[in-house]
């Protein structure tokens, strides 16, 4: 499938054959690894653009990003092979260029990494997984056009309106577009979460991750069951990202419902609102040593 012809039925009677890759300076891009990058880049930008209104500093962010980014590959590609787990080597196991990573492994891999970042760097993990939650959705949203560049993360068969066709030697498959589905839930779950972040304060640190993963893992349960690519938890027939999505769905859900409880009766500040205090607090402190010397000199005049 990945030299099909692609076309979508709702738009007209045209079709496409994009190249999953592109020669630059002699040497061979993939189009999926360029649009990840891209999606990673916009992510980083927007979390940095926003950090001080969560009270993280933009090198906090980016420490983060150093360890996170490589022990998300580390866990996309771990969540793939045990799952998978058909490799005659462990190098197989590690060949990630020829295709093979999962995105809740990476996002498992990257929260981990967030808490023990935050706890050595005395910073507040939920505020920072907060802001990260912008990213996630971002990433995600633009990462799935990596896998329509490579005919891949597609559904089973359907004749629904906004069905994708596929065409191989003259012969074309209509499949459901769960790339696409899953890119508009990502889209529709950032512009509500940033809409919500600038017209409304959180109740809480760690509400908007909160929430995040209570979106993602509503559309993913419903997504995943269309996809005819899942990886299954052995002979079970069970789809293991559809039990993981359902599964932390329901967790944030009664998480969000009694942390907001409790939020309402404690009334316990923000972690921007303690780094603007204490910030402040240290500009005054700064202030009132920089007046002393010449209150000195006043007087010995």
């Amino acid at each position: 499938m990945s030299n099909a012809s692609i076309s979508f039925p709702m738009l007209g009677d045209w079709s496409i054959c994009p190249p999953n890759s592109f020669t630059l300076f002699g040497h061979e891009f993939y189009w999926y690894g360029v649009i990840i990058a891209a999606g990673f880049l916009l992510a980083v930008a927007y979390c940095l653009h926003r950090s001080r209104e969560f009270g993280i500093k933009q090198d906090d962010v980016i420490d983060c990003l150093l360890f996170a980014v490589p022990l998300g590959i580390v866990g996309a590609r771990a969540y793939y092979v045990i799952f998978f787990g058909h490799y005659d080597s462990f190098w197989d196991m590690c060949k990630i260029w020829e295709g093979g990573l999962a995105i809740y492994g990476a996002v498992i891999a990257a929260v981990i990494t967030i808490l023990v970042v935050c706890k050595v760097k005395r910073i507040s993990a939920p505020a920072l997984l907060d802001l990260t939650s912008f990213g996630f959705l971002i990433g995600q949203c633009v990462g799935r056009w990596g896998n329509f560049m490579n005919r891949e993360a597609f559904g089973y068969e359907t004749d629904v309106f906004c069905r994708m066709g596929l065409t191989v030697n003259g012969v074309t498959t209509y499949v459901h577009p769960t790339f696409l589905y899953e890119s508009l839930w990502n889209l529709t779950g950032f512009i509500a979460l940033h809409v919500l972040s600038k017209k409304t304060k959180r109740r809480f640190d760690g509400e908007y991750f909160l929430a995040y993963v209570l979106w993602y893992g509503l559309g993913r349960a419903w997504i995943e069951g269309l996809r005819a690519d899942s990886l299954y938890l052995g002979n079970t027939g069970l789809r293991v990202s559809q039990l993981l999505a359902a599964a932390a769905a329901g967790v944030s859900a009664v998480l969000l419902a009694a942390l907001a409880r409790r939020a309402k009766k404690t009334q316990m500040p923000l972690w921007a609102d303690r780094a603007a205090m204490a910030e402040a607090g240290s500009a005054g402190e700064a202030e009132d040593e920089a007046e002393i010397p010449g209150d000195n000199e006043d007087e010995n005049k």
